[in-house]
């Protein structure tokens, strides 16, 4: 997932799917959105669609991508449990909203 993100344009492809939502976005208006050529942006579709970041459906002529808010998620959670002290940061559960949490300690 990482290498996957570590490229601009998909760090950038990725960042619209986000902020699109479940309902995501047509990949002809993610290339049009960041000015990369059709073949270039499937590109990198499909390269952040193998990482299983992204999923992909087809709806008529188009294909939509949206984010895979489940699996970002989980690596979310890995960093944050297995990654960080727990004196840096917490992520507990809100039974009330059906949410992750993170709490970032104040530090030095």
């Amino acid at each position: 997932m990482f290498d996957a993100l570590s490229q601009e344009t998909r760090l950038a492809a990725f960042r619209l799917l986000v902020k699109a939502g479940p309902q995501g976005l047509a990949a002809g208006a993610l290339s049009e959105k960041l000015g990369t050529p059709h073949n270039t942006m499937s590109f990198h579709l499909n390269h952040l669609s193998n990482a299983g970041i992204v999923s992909s459906r087809r709806e008529g002529r188009s294909v939509i991508y949206a984010a895979n808010f489940d699996r970002v998620r989980g690596l979310i959670g890995f960093i944050v449990k297995d990654c960080c002290s727990e004196d840096f940061a917490s992520i507990r559960e809100d039974e009330k909203k059906g949410c992750s949490i993170i709490e970032l300690n104040q530090c030095c």
